[in-house]
């Protein structure tokens, strides 16, 4: 199987191109702005013609779409999220390679939801924010292509790679400062909101699955459980043997009060490495979300198997390298 996958050196492309070089069976192109890639190409600013060309001459049999912008303004994630997949849709309606279209959306695209539910794949869509907005149009795009194409929507990746400015990267990075510098308390902000977090090589196996799946339409891809950001930041203390006490610094409804206490300590005030609030977190998503993964269950065969507290151990892991 030939498979072009875009985006393979960003975030979650470069694990799912890790996952399909492993497959003996796959022929794997990547194409991207980097040096790294087999082929430079920039989806913002390329056209759909010359992109067309390349697939007339490649021939894949899947196209994977792991390219996109999380951060700038609105008119630079249009671009990077939206104009890009259009010219990825146009091309392949134009070329005679056939290609089965797999696009990575994001939970984003569902916007706030009730405290307690799971968001299903047939959830009325109503982003929070610039970003949700730009994944939206692009799912609406690829679903109104008329491609034999799939969109994952991706809910919250954790694990390697991490970003530093991700919500779990922040605390990662304020935990190594405080063990740094010796602080026995860590006063962090944004703690009360919850998340469903899925390993980022757990994403790669549902790309791989899709990819070689009849799927068609939306699937969620989470871990079915909703994780409180303080919970997140309790075991990953534990992971990296912090012994100081956790102080949440801005209480909200239903967060709890008080400090929390990952193991012994004498807390004191003199250092104070504060996590940048995340409280509405960045996605625009409110205090709560949660898959439904049912769907990727049933039509992908696939399951997360990867425990949130081994994807914080590896945040951990590359954090500590710091210190």
């Amino acid at each position: 199987m030939r498979v072009l996958l875009i985006g393979a050196g960003g975030y979650l492309g470069r694990f799912v191109a890790d996952r399909l070089l492993a497959d003996p069976a796959v022929q794997l192109t990547a194409l991207g702005r980097g040096d790294d890639a087999d082929v430079r190409f920039d989806l913002a600013t390329g056209s759909p013609g010359a992109l067309t060309r390349f697939l007339d001459a490649v021939h894949p049999g899947v196209v994977i779409n792991c390219a996109g912008a999380i951060r700038g303004g609105a008119r630079e994630l249009i671009r990077h999220n939206t104009v890009s997949v259009a010219t990825v849709c146009e091309a392949l309606r134009r070329s005679g390679c056939g290609a089965r279209l797999v696009h990575l959306g994001c939970g984003a695209e569902y916007g706030p939801s009730q405290p307690g539910s799971s968001t299903a794949e047939d959830a009325v869509p109503r982003p929070g924010g610039p970003y949700g907005v730009s994944k939206l149009a692009a799912t609406e795009l690829v679903l109104g292509s008329g491609l034999d194409a799939v969109v994952l929507r991706v809910f919250s990746p954790a694990g390697p790679g991490t970003p530093a400015g991700a919500p779990l990267g922040r605390l990662a990075e304020a935990m190594r400062r405080a063990i740094q510098a010796g602080d026995a308390e860590l006063k962090l902000g944004g703690l009360g909101v919850q998340r469903d977090f899925v390993d980022v090589r757990d994403i790669a196996r549902a790309v791989h699955a899709a990819s070689l799946s009849a799927a068609q339409g939306i699937v969620n891809i989470g871990s079915g459980r909703a994780v409180r950001l303080r919970d997140a930041a309790a075991v990953l203390a534990r992971v990296a043997g912090y012994g100081g006490s956790l102080h949440e610094l801005d209480m909200h409804p239903g967060a709890g009060s008080g400090p929390m206490r990952p193991g012994i300590g004498h807390p004191r005030t003199e250092h104070d490495h504060a996590l940048p609030a995340a409280f509405p977190y960045p996605d625009g998503c409110g205090s709560w979300q949660q898959a439904d993964v049912r769907t990727a269950r049933d039509r992908l065969g696939w399951r997360p198997r990867i425990t949130l507290e081994e994807s914080l151990a590896d945040i951990w892991m590359e954090a500590a390298c710091r210190i």
